[in-house]
């Protein structure tokens, strides 16, 4: 059944991109032409009542797995598109069905389409590694772990080092009792901090890369940053863990591991030559400028981009074809965890971008206060107020829209922001990727992480249990980056 939800979604997915490019072809007189009378929505005229649908799915997503676990197990794709339909119809009743339609078609194809493809594609190549031998959870190996997928955050992408490292973190650790704490660290430290130093590490610090952002310029600025905060988390899990190993029942190692104990190796193998696939149709869409346009009711795919997204449903359905069924089941994958990020996250992108309009509209927006906040008396940028309210929005939103809101705020010159602001651009980019941890939303591997490990057996704290993790263990790391760095 799960292979047949798998091979729906590829086909949708493919279905989708060829239906729109036939149409464009046969809508539109000339590739290379501009979108023209593209209907515009001014966020200025939106009121902070449309922002509650978006409020309704956070709420649904932090209580309803507590309050009604069954139903909401069953029923999460629907209450989705019942907060999707909360925006759309009252869009289309206020601004007419061009508008919303248009809105609609933009989000889909320029944000949510790319998005998902992307996490589909590292989901199910790293889902084709299998790490075989004993990896016993002990300190040590644990901290290992941690400081490996946090280097390589940064190389193959939150998303790919999370998926590749989850499944023998899971094993290393099925022996212990306490071991829900391994899981969060993980999640600061590589789905969201270790993403800070390439531009395909995290989506944000991907689009600077596209509005003229040096690829090195976050090498260079943000790892300091990184390691004052990686360093500490890296030490106070190996001691916290130290303390809870020390606790654990006297217990033998499961026959499995011990059986296990003789020989490592990766099943596999493949998928790590597909991974550099990935990291470069990524890099390919960002480097090519073809001049090439097809134009889906006004909206404008440029041709590299669609190439890259061919080329990720091409690279997926190659792991698919090259890795043994054995091997990821053994593996233990499933396609539960990607169902439910593309579901989910349907429904916060488009219940997102009433929010996202009104922050674009400045100062004159229903959220210019928020806006005001991070300017100073005589235009002066206020960089720990672009550091806190960047990231405290990038916990909640999406961090690739929030990133460009506050780019763009600071003047949007890649040359200038690189040059005399070089700390504004340092505090816009750190905030969006550190503070993506600060929630299960912040970063989509963050909802990936979880739901893996709770398909395992383990329990994951709960939505506001896990933002107190977050507030006790990162909170006060944030305020020392603040104080030495902006």
């Amino acid at each position: 059944m799960r292979s047949w939800w798998c091979a729906g979604l590829v086909r949708a997915l493919c279905l989708l991109l060829a239906t729109l490019a036939l149409w464009a072809l046969q809508t539109t007189p000339g590739l290379a032409e501009e979108a023209a009378g593209a209907p515009h929505l001014d966020g200025g005229e939106l009121g902070l009542l449309w922002g509650v649908p978006f409020a309704g799915i956070l709420l649904c997503i932090a209580l309803m797995p507590l309050l009604a676990p069954q139903f909401w197990h069953h029923n999460f794709g629907k209450i989705s598109a019942f907060w999707a339909a909360c925006v759309l119809l009252p869009f289309v009743i206020e601004f007419g069905f061009s508008l919303t339609l248009y809105e609609l078609v933009h989000l889909m194809l320029l944000e949510y389409v790319p998005f998902i493809l992307l996490l589909f594609a590292l989901f199910t190549v790293a889902g084709g590694v299998r790490v075989t031998g004993a990896l016993r959870g002990t300190s040590g190996v644990n901290t290992a772990m941690l400081a490996l997928g946090t280097l390589l955050a940064s190389i193959m992408g939150t998303t790919g080092a999370a998926m590749l490292l989850i499944r023998p973190m899971i094993r290393a650790n099925v022996w212990r009792q306490r071991k829900t704490h391994v899981f969060v660290f993980f999640i600061f430290l590589v789905a969201n901090i270790g993403g800070s130093l390439t531009p395909l590490g995290d989506p944000p610090l991907f689009l600077g890369f596209l509005k003229g952002v040096d690829f090195f310029w976050p090498t260079e600025h943000l790892m300091l940053p990184m390691l004052l905060v990686a360093i500490p988390l890296l030490v106070i899990f190996y001691l916290l863990d130290s303390f809870l190993l020390r606790s654990e029942p006297k217990q033998e190692a499961p026959a499995k591991i011990a059986s296990d104990e003789a020989r490592f190796g990766i099943e596999g193998r493949v998928n790590l030559l597909l991974l550099l696939a990935i990291v470069g149709a990524v890099l390919m869409s960002g480097v090519w400028k073809s001049e090439v346009e097809i134009v889906v009711y006004h909206v404008e795919l440029a041709l590299q981009d669609i190439v890259r997204d061919l080329l990720l449903i091409g690279i997926a359905l190659l792991s698919l074809k090259l890795t043994a069924g054995e091997s990821r089941k053994a593996n233990g994958f499933s396609w539960f965890p990607i169902l439910e990020v593309a579901k989910l996250f349907a429904g916060i992108f488009i219940t997102i971008f009433p929010v996202i309009a009104m922050l674009r509209a400045g100062e004159s927006g229903a959220l210019g206060g928020i806006v005001a906040l991070v300017t100073q008396e005589g235009g002066l940028p206020n960089n720990p107020a672009y550091f806190w309210i960047t990231g405290a929005l990038s916990s909640f939103l999406d961090n690739a829209p929030t990133y460009l809101v506050f780019f763009n705020t600071a003047g949007g010159d890649p040359q200038l922001l690189m040059g005399s602001e070089v700390a504004t651009l340092t505090a816009i980019s750190a905030g969006a990727v550190f503070m993506g941890a600060n929630t299960y939303i912040g970063n989509a591997p963050n909802f990936m992480v979880r739901s893996i490990v709770e398909e395992q057996g383990i329990k994951m704290p709960s939505f506001f249990h896990y933002m107190g993790w977050s507030a006790l263990f990162l909170l006060p790391l944030f305020a020392v980056v603040t104080l030495v760095f902006f």
